[in-house]
């Protein structure tokens, strides 16, 4: 240390935050009047992690004028193109919400919790991001403020900040960062898209915009680039489109210290060369980087309309990536399918609990849809609130449909009505798929009826009932916690042989995902099935029932997991595809 002064002989041991330095602990002499060891260390460590990194590219997908703009679309579909250009994608969601994770809110506040292989509950646009990128994503591709202070609250508890005044800059920003960066590290992504929940200005999102602020810094400006989605509104009275809404939102987005480099236009007609480049100059971009996303029929289409404007290209251009063009053939083959060729028709009633918002079911929805492709059929959805269903209007409400399906909820409310739904198809020989709640209800519906136990019930329904033909989980007995504590992600399933179930999937052992605290009572086991209600799929690890069917009839099956989860346009899953290929094949004239 040559001549400096040391204040003493000790030595101090300082623990440094992880994303400061990578290497763990240091012994650091401390100085007077000079900047400490331990900052030159770190801030070493900040260099070498930023050239270490530099490699990864990050793209940030914002929205301005209003919410529901479709950002979540916008950044699969790009995810698409890359990846079809032979990329590796990472892609995430940053929720503003203080709630840890959406797995306690209502449906009808936040619509479908999507849950993840690794037991994560999600927002729904990670369905959207699944569907079309077909990768598997994780717990860093979903991260909400509540899950980020939590995170944060406990580091500061633990004495990791020693000592220091926690505050939303640095620390709070710093962990987004953290997850930002481990979205990429989790997967080896050449690529992370990042979408920001909410709208520019919205007092809830302002750490993540300072926190992607900075990582231009961090990263490269090289390594960055900024997509702002906005609402180019048509106003019927004056015969003209308005581009003012979008001039402020990024006026309000530079205000914030982020330049877009790509603007993405929600549109209800086409933007014209003089309109395109009245936003590209008020706003500071190319006028080839202003980018129109219009209303459409198909979803799968946007991807191809985004190529065909050069969002890809931009995107690469701006990386200085030496990739192909992405290769989109078997896409366009696709949608020109589901556009042209779908030339038959499936009705499905579905009968559940939060029908009022279509999108808490968007998952069963879109899988119901796949699973008319490959048999040329398009499938039309009626939902129905299952408390307007009774043994007297059960026949006149669903007697004209293909197909029901009962999918999952909790919870009492509507019990009874999808009761009589179930004993309805499966008296009548309708084709019937029941998924989580939906396979319950099934295997009450035949004590009820079959085995004559007229009081069978779950225990959540009704905790009294003398025939628990659905229990509470013995390992959930005593949890308190309501949130993140259910069986939750990918759990093994082996089918039985000669069932219906092994047809549809065609192989012995398939990985589905769950999310439920109840489940079939294997005490009742032995009678169901010897009264015809087959068990066809099996947990081998706990011996728990996740698939019943009744080989009787034409096509009834049930699963305790969500099968909605796996679906994809280009393969649909397993459940669906038999249940939609029943329905067809026995339809109503």
């Amino acid at each position: 240390m040559g001549s400096q002064e040391f204040l003493g002989p000790m030595k101090i041991k300082l623990r440094l935050p992880v994303s400061a330095i990578e290497a763990g602990s240091f012994y650091v002499w401390r100085t007077p009047c000079q900047p400490t060891e331990a900052r030159r260390w770190a801030d070493s460590a900040r260099k070498r992690k930023a050239k270490e990194t530099s490699m990864t590219k990050y793209i940030f997908v914002t929205g301005g004028v209003v919410s529901s703009l479709g950002k979540g679309i916008v950044a699969a579909s790009l995810g698409r193109l890359l990846k079809n250009r032979g990329l590796k994608i990472a892609i995430q969601k940053f929720d503003p919400y203080i709630n840890v994770d959406p797995g306690t809110m209502s449906p009808y506040q936040h619509g479908e919790v999507f849950v993840t292989d690794d037991g994560t509950e999600t927002d729904l646009d990670l369905g959207h991001y699944e569907r079309f990128i077909d990768n598997n994503l994780n717990k860093y591709s979903n991260v909400t403020t509540g899950k980020i202070y939590s995170e944060v609250l406990r580091k500061e508890r633990r004495g990791d900040y020693l000592g220091r005044t926690v505050q939303v800059i640095p620390h709070i920003t710093n962990m987004i960062k953290e997850k930002i960066q481990r979205a990429g590290e989790s997967t080896d992504a050449e690529v992370v898209i990042t979408e920001i929940g909410g709208t520019v200005g919205d007092i809830e999102s302002q750490p993540f915009m300072e926190a992607i602020r900075q990582m231009k810094k961090d990263a490269g400006e090289d390594n960055v680039l900024y997509i702002h989605t906005t609402l180019v509104p048509y106003l019927g009275a004056a015969g003209e489109m308005k581009t003012k809404p979008t001039q402020h939102s990024v006026r309000e987005l530079r205000g914030l210290g982020i330049q877009p480099n790509i603007l993405v236009l929600r549109t209800e007609k086409p933007v014209d060369d003089d309109m395109r480049k009245k936003i590209a100059l008020f706003c500071d971009v190319d006028p080839t980087a202003v980018i129109e996303s219009m209303d459409v029929p198909n979803l799968y289409e946007i991807p191809l309309n985004m190529q065909k404007q050069g969002l890809d290209q931009l995107v690469v251009d701006h990386f200085k990536l030496d990739v192909p063009t992405a290769d989109m053939r078997e896409w366009t083959k696709m949608v020109d399918h589901i556009e042209n060729e779908l030339t038959k028709t499936v009705k499905i009633a579905m009968v559940g609990k939060y029908t009022d918002l279509q999108d808490a079911y968007i998952s069963v929805n879109e899988s119901l849809r796949h699973a008319g492709y490959p048999v040329d059929a398009k499938v039309e959805i009626d939902h129905f609130n299952a408390e307007t269903i009774t043994p007297d209007n059960v026949a006149e409400v669903l007697g004209g449909y293909d197909g029901i399906l009962v999918p999952g909820g909790f919870g009492s409310r509507g019990i009874e009505g999808m009761i009589t739904t179930a004993q309805y198809a499966r008296e009548n020989d309708v084709p019937y798929m029941g998924i989580c709640l939906g396979m319950q209800i099934a295997t009450i519906e035949y004590a009820r009826h079959v085995l004559g136990y007229a009081d069978a019930n779950s225990t959540e329904f009704d905790p009294n009932t003398s025939h628990n033909i659905i229990d509470l989980m013995k390992d959930q007995a005593d949890v308190e916690d309501l949130g993140g504590t259910q069986r939750l992600g990918a759990y093994a399933c082996k089918l039985v042989d000669g069932t219906k179930a092994a047809a549809a999937y065609g192989q012995s052992l398939i990985h589905e995902r769950h999310r439920h605290r109840y489940e079939y009572n294997n005490a009742y086991r032995a009678e169901l099935e010897a009264a015809g209600l087959k068990v066809a799929g099996v947990n081998p690890e706990r011996n728990l029932v996740e698939i019943v069917e009744v080989p009787t009839n034409r096509f009834y099956m049930a699963a305790q997991y969500h099968p909605e989860f796996l679906s994809r346009p280009n393969h649909p899953e397993g459940m669906f595809a038999a249940f939609v290929k029943a329905a067809l094949e026995g339809q109503v004239d």
